[in-house]
């Protein structure tokens, strides 16, 4: 670490130089000038001059821009006495000026820890102040904790600790373990045996005791096994406080280590002790595997399982990215985890002495208080005894009091209705409960068409009868018909099309099927379930995903080999048809084309996939002579036929809509925060105390948190769905943060799932999910879709989704498999959420959106002209029937900008049009999803491992230097951006604030103008003035703000040079008369009327 020489000068000519870190504030250098510099010490008031400009006490050195020969100016004044008032609240003058002091040291210390790698030269520093002092700092350092007000601590020896780890860090060896030290260790820890009280610091047991002892001079009543309790926590805290300076990780082996070298000092502590403290104070003392994070127990005092080897190898990472805590934060946890340590062990013991009428400690020993901890009884008892305590505070806490629940007993998806009824929900936020009952199944007879390979396989999976919707679509496909099945989710639709299918491929051993899913994930988990199921067959079937995650090798043998290739509609753009030569054989014998989650295909994306189609069907045609059945699948749609008719260009198409399959019983609960934060607003406006109104817990994704942890600690599995990507990140850190509190053996068993993660950990989650290692999962809508991730209990909605087809299709994710479920839908506070909250039967009895697509879409038609003719020269002749009436139109305006060239015919129908463009593979250019192909990668410095790609448009708002960056729930500082590179830096660090953007987006639509008067006939409206036309979209970011976390307070503002990012779009607008705009400037704002007026046109627009 670089390190700075800092000269400090004062007005009557006295100097200093000081060595400190780049990262040190101008409070810390206060600190540090006050304990070595005589003008700073004798003045109790300065502040730092550089440049003549006053410093900052939050300045970093760093931040400051120094020359040769610059210094700092240390300019003393007097504050103004203000005048004493009496603070009711405060009637401890002693515990005050004791925390203050306690304070004040902490703050000292905090550049300590730098003495670690830099003692020298510190040392040296000081030695060269012109106070003279240098020697005396340790003595003085002292003085100054016992004039502060920690006599009595000091007194206690409950200085002893920092006082060793000081003495440790100063000496020329800093090892904990040399003969000397470790004979200072074992008299701390003989002078620490005791169960003292955090503050007061008198023995527990002697100031609650039932007896009382004869001897009037007793400092201490603990029982020999208690001390020995209280001994190892203590060499615990310290050793850990010594590993954290050397950045080592705590593990068993290094445990063992030690307590094998202090054994020959006389220490008698051995591992089974510290095991006990793990069971006695598990939220104190916690054990894990050596591939968990110890992040997510910050809290805890973490001990890793491993091997000699392995710690060397936990050690030598941590050693090569993690930064050294300060010395004022590991003692300040030390003392924390001390006060909790004590604290939870004496309520224990005193449980355990009422539960079973102990008279005192001697009545009992260590393996009765153990056997009552196993068994779990206190769990109860304690969670009362909190109830009882909390029961008298104020109403303004009463909701926060009811937010955690310690139990964690399984229940059922109808049992945790009444659950949260009555705990976390008993403010009223349950407003609507919506029983969805079972439905019986309809089953057949496997059709005796079917082979007995088909029927083997359907028994391997354990099917022995078809749902009556799979037997209709097996012989609809298998007679040479366009099949469409549209049946709830969870109804069994993936036979429909994979029996066809492998039977088809089972009898002509030349046929190819080509499946389109529209992620990747779908792509993975079909593949397993396909694999599965043609084990029952002997003929052999090649089968393989060939999208962007496949390697170079693997897309090679697929060519070669497959006759069922598994891809997207991306892959089908973008690397299929542009070299659809390499696919030849699979083109010239395609069978099927399977088209699964059809819903997901509309607006843009179902405009470009609609396109990639037609493009497929006619290669199939003029080049290899095939013309392939299609099977679509469709959850959520009121118009199924309609859609895929369109989708593909298909003359016919038979629906199968009369679902056979069974379904479960589902309970849908509508949660409404908003109702409770009304209440309290209401309450603070009419003069009641109203401070639980911004109360983080009131929000919706706190809200949804809390859920989210209730349904994980009850055993149930879950989804917790958000609408973007942050708001995963968010969920997931919030749910963390309550579970390491009421149930941490849960806490790594939540992850988040959304789109950017890199494929590996993509795949890594899937599988831990399906395989039952993690519990619950926080998803953007990248889960939405038909994925088999196991037996799923519960969902939940942070807000609308967008669509009501979407609500119902990710609450189908539940209820799997025949067993009950439950869905949550938590609202926020914009009027469509509220409306749904109002008026529920509008969401459980309205009809399902239509899907629409616009395959004549002239701009979107040209774009897939262009590589059609690259695929295979165009013919109006032969290529209306694929492209539609706009072709004529749509290849000259193509021909004009010298895209296509043609033959010298005279007959426009029989001319041919020939690509003749720049581009080698114009589908390279055309983004069917509107993803940009340019990517800003994040990498966490410390182990040069990638955690995310993120789109270009979307970069800024989360990576800039400075942002705090979320990823599986864990906080992140970006250190660096390399704009040139596109590639983003950041380390693990723990904040208590977040980042936002400071930004705007301009719209400049091509042509059209914001305001103009209205031409409206006297007589009659005109139905909408709603207009589309072409837009440049600009975002500039300016800046970002530090946001506290709970409170939102902004701390400061930090300015950004970021490029701009643009674009070219398609925009809907509204235009507003010049009259309009008159009325309202008189009395409103005409800028914030139009910005409510798009909120209200977004909101109502899904409607």
């Amino acid at each position: 670490m670089a390190v700075k020489e800092i000269e400090v000068r004062t007005l009557s000519g006295e100097s200093t130089t000081i060595t400190v870190s780049p990262e040190t504030t101008i409070n810390d250098l206060k600190h540090l000038l006050k304990l070595s510099f005589a003008p700073a010490t004798s003045s109790p008031n300065f502040h730092l001059f550089f440049k003549g400009t006053k410093l900052n006490l939050q300045c970093k050195v760093s931040s400051l821009a120094f020359q040769s020969g610059e210094f700092f100016v240390l300019i003393p004044f007097t504050k103004k006495n203000k005048p004493q008032v009496e603070n009711p609240s405060f009637s401890n003058d002693a515990s005050a000026a004791s925390s203050f002091a306690d304070s004040t040291y902490s703050d000292m210390m905090q550049e300590f820890s730098y003495l670690r790698d830099n003692s020298r030269k510190f040392s040296e520093g000081n030695n060269n102040n012109s106070n003279g002092h240098g020697d005396d700092d340790d003595d003085s350092f002292k003085s100054r904790r016992i004039q502060g007000g920690n006599i009595d601590k000091d007194e206690r020896n409950e200085g002893h600790p920092y006082d060793l780890l000081w003495n440790v860090l100063r000496s020329s060896d800093r090892d904990l373990f040399e003969e000397k030290n470790c004979e200072k260790f074992v008299e701390v820890l003989q002078s620490m045996n005791c169960l003292s009280s955090p503050y007061s610091g008198k023995c527990m047991l002697l100031s609650e005791a039932i007896f009382r002892t004869s001897d009037d001079h007793a400092s201490c009543l603990c029982p020999t096994w208690l001390r020995g309790l209280v001994e190892a926590f203590a060499l615990l805290s310290i050793l850990w406080a010594f590993l954290q300076l050397q950045t080592e990780r705590m593990t068993t082996s290094r445990l063992k280590q030690v307590l094998g070298h202090l054994e020959k000092f006389g220490v008698g502590i051995c591992m089974e002790d510290i095991e006990h403290l793990s069971v006695l104070c598990p939220k104190v003392v916690y054990f894990v595997n050596n591939d968990m994070e110890p992040k997510n127990f910050s809290n805890a005092l973490v001990i890793t399982h491993s091997s000699t080897k392995e710690a060397d190898k936990f050690a030598s990472k941590l050693e090569a990215g993690k930064t050294c805590r300060s010395l004022s934060k590991i003692f300040n946890l030390m003392k924390k985890w001390e006060s909790s340590f004590k604290t939870s062990l004496w309520e224990t013991i005193k449980l355990l002495m009422s539960k079973k009428n102990y008279e005192n400690l001697l009545s009992f020993s260590l393996e009765d208080l153990l056997l009552f901890v196993k068994k779990g009884d206190y769990v109860l008892e304690r969670n009362e005894a909190k109830r009882a305590r909390r029961s008298s505070s104020s109403a303004s806490n009463s909701h926060s009091v009811k937010r955690r629940c310690h139990d964690t007993s399984q229940l059922l998806p109808s049992e945790m209705v009444e659950h949260l009824r009555k705990s976390i929900g008993s403010d009223g936020q349950m407003v609507h409960v919506e029983k969805i009952g079972a439905r019986k199944g309809s089953y057949v007879e496997i059709p005796n068409e079917l082979s007995d390979k088909s029927k083997s396989a359907l028994k391997s999976i354990g099917i022995n009868k078809l749902y009556s919707h799979q037997a209709e679509s097996i012989m609809a496909s298998l007679s040479g018909k366009n099949v469409v099945v549209a049946t709830m989710t969870s109804s069994g639709k993936s036979v429909c099309y994979n029996l066809p299918v492998l039977e088809a491929l089972s009898h002509n051993l030349s046929s190819c099927a080509l499946y389109l899913f529209p992620t990747k994930a779908l792509a993975q988990d079909q593949l397993r379930a396909l694999l599965t199921l043609t084990n029952g067959f002997d003929c052999g079937i090649n089968i393989g995903v060939y999208d962007g995650d496949t390697s170079q090798k693997e897309r090679t043998w697929l060519r070669e080999n497959a006759r069922l290739l598994i891809t997207n509609p991306d892959m089908l753009h973008m690397a299929i048809l542009p070299l659809h030569r390499q696919f030849s054989r699979i083109l010239s014998n395609l069978s099927f084309v399977v088209i699964d989650e059809a819903h997901a295909y509309k607006g843009a994306f179902g405009c470009h996939t609609a396109l990639i189609l037609r493009r497929l069907r006619r290669l199939c045609s003029h080049v290899y002579g095939s013309d392939p059945s299609f099977v679509f699948c469709t959850a959520t749609s009121s118009n199924p036929r309609e859609h895929c008719m369109e989708l593909a260009n298909l003359s016919t198409l038979e629906l199968i809509e009369k679902d056979g399959s069974p379904s479960s019983e589902k309970f849908f609960v509508l949660w409404n925060p908003v109702l409770p934060l009304r209440t309290e607003l209401d309450k603070s406006e009419f003069g009641i105390d109203g401070r639980n109104a911004s109360d983080k817990s009131l929000s919706p994704i706190s809200e949804v948190s809390h859920l989210f942890a209730e349904m994980v600690q009850h055993g149930l599995r879950c989804i917790a769905f958000c609408k973007s990507r942050k708001l995963c990140e968010l969920v997931l850190c919030y749910t963390r943060e309550i579970l390491e509190e009421v149930a941490p053996h849960h806490v790594n068993s939540i992850c988040a799932y959304r789109a950017g993660y890199v494929s590996e950990d993509r795949r890594r989650i899937e599988s831990e999910f399906f395989g039952g290692k993690l519990c619950g999962i926080a998803a953007t809508n990248a889960l939405e879709l038909g994925i088999d991730v196991g037996h799923i209990d519960v969902t939940l909605h942070l807000g609308f989704p967008g669509s009501i087809a979407s609500l119902w299709q990710q609450a189908g994710r539940s209820g799997r498999r025949e067993r009950s479920s439950l869905a949550v839908y938590v609202a926020f506070e914009g009027p469509l959420d509220q409306y749904f909250m109002k008026f529920p039967q509008k969401l459980f009895c309205g009809p399902i959106e239509c899907c629409h697509i616009d395959a004549q879409n002239q701009q979107v038609l040209e774009q897939h002209l262009v590589c059609a003719a690259l695929e295979h020269p165009l013919s109006l002749l032969y290529d209306e029937k694929y492209f539609g009436s706009g072709l004529s139109k749509a290849i000259n305006a193509l021909k004009n900008r010298g895209y296509l060239t043609s033959n010298p015919s005279n007959d426009s129908l029989s001319k041919i049009w020939s690509y003749m463009g720049h581009e080698k593979r114009p589908s390279r250019s055309i983004s069917i999803r509107a993803i940009e192909a340019e990517r800003y990668i994040v990498i966490d410095k410390q182990l040069n491992e990638t955690l995310e790609e993120i789109e270009e448009s979307r970069a800024f708002f989360q990576v800039y230097e400075g942002a705090v960056y979320l990823h599986q729930g864990r906080t992140y500082l970006v250190k660096d951006l390399d704009l040139s590179r596109k590639i983003a830096y950041c380390e693990k660090a723990v904040m208590d604030y977040y980042t936002k953007t400071r930004d705007y987006t301009d719209i400049h639509i091509v042509g059209g103008k914001i305001a103009y008067p209205a031409r409206v006939s006297k007589d009659q409206l005109p139905k909408t003035t709603a207009q589309a036309n072409p837009c440049s979209v600009t975002t500039t970011w300016f800046g970002f703000c530090r946001i506290r976390r709970g409170s939102n307070q902004v701390l400061d503002t930090v300015d950004l040079s970021l490029p701009r990012y643009s674009y070219e779009s398609q925009a809907v607008w509204i235009s507003v008369p010049q009259s309009l705009k008159i009325i309202v400037e008189k009395k409103y704002s005409f800028r914030a009327g139009l910005h409510a007026a798009c909120h209200a046109v977004l909101h109502v627009v899904p409607l």
